[in-house]
């Protein structure tokens, strides 16, 4: 099972890591971070996560930090 770690302060809400995900578990948060922006959460809860680090090669404010393969 994989997983991603998103740092909420870096998200600027452009969501470039939403369309990235092959298996679309990333979605737009009702969460706000402190510069307004909702922001992006993962959502996984059948461990489709391919582990493919698309999103955080994609994510051009490096908020997608980690990527971890079970």
């Amino acid at each position: 099972m994989s997983k991603i770690v998103i740092d909420e302060t870096k998200c600027k809400a452009c969501y470039l890591c939403i369309k990235e995900c092959p298996k679309k578990l990333i979605k737009v948060s009702e969460r706000t971070n402190k510069l307004g922006n909702n922001v992006v959460e993962f959502c996984d809860p059948k461990g489709e996560c391919l582990g493919c680090a698309m999103c955080a090669t994609r994510c051009p404010d490096l908020a997608i930090t980690e990527v971890y393969r079970g």
